[in-house]
């Protein structure tokens, strides 16, 4: 039986896959918009072994640049809380991210509140998607793109996966075209079953691991 379910919602994705059918990054569908373009991304891999869809300016040299505007991390579109995941894990999930990705970027550049003819613009947010899966049964559709699904048990109950998708791009100040883009798609914890809510703990491994990946990031990994 094949079930196709779209979603043009906001933050959490959370895709639901036999183990070994899932896509490792996100799928065009799963596009959320925030990206202007995301013709030229292609598959690659993170410093810490991850694997990433990334574009970088050929010409793009971090030695021209002594700044970034940080705009804090954003959910795109504004999500809307559920039974499965509460607005104080929405609010958590949010605040934690912006708190580590920004950390994160002030280690490669000095952070400012107005831009200069050197400076870069960051922004990011944690994204909705459209999904289509096949062979599979969604336990709920949730708004703010967290799906959970999963293998039926004999007890009825399901096991549900949880991913993270995070879109993101670096801007010059100068010539408002970006220099840098990345799409994210990074696994959680799984969910016991469709009572067990989520928090921030369920994602917060794969939002170090991004963090992780952003002080590491050499535009030479192109």
């Amino acid at each position: 039986m094949r079930t196709h379910t779209f979603f043009k919602v906001a933050a959490l994705a959370g895709v639901i896959a036999l183990s070994g059918c899932a896509s490792k990054v996100a799928e065009p569908t799963q596009y959320s918009g925030f990206l202007k373009d995301y013709s030229n991304l292609q598959e690659t891999t993170s410093a810490t072994g991850k694997p990433t869809l990334r574009w970088v300016d050929p010409n793009y040299n971090p030695k021209n640049y002594d700044s970034i505007v940080y705009n804090p991390v954003v959910y795109y579109p504004t999500p809307k809380p559920s039974t499965q995941i509460g607005q104080k894990a929405l609010d958590d999930i949010r605040n934690y991210t912006d708190q580590q990705i920004k950390q994160a970027v002030s280690q490669h550049k000095k952070i400012v509140a107005t831009p200069g003819p050197r400076s870069l613009i960051f922004r990011g947010a944690i994204t909705a998607v459209d999904s289509s899966n096949e062979g599979l049964q969604f336990y709920e559709v949730v708004p703010i793109a967290l799906v959970v699904a999963g293998t039926q048990m004999a007890t009825g109950h399901r096991t549900m996966d949880t991913h993270l998708f995070f879109e993101g791009e670096l801007i010059d100040a100068a010539t408002n075209k970006p220099v840098v883009k990345v799409v994210r798609k990074g696994e959680g914890k799984d969910l016991n079953n469709e009572n067990t809510p989520m928090t921030l703990q369920t994602l917060k491994k794969t939002i170090d691991d991004m963090a992780v990946d952003a002080v590491k990031f050499d535009p030479a990994m192109k």
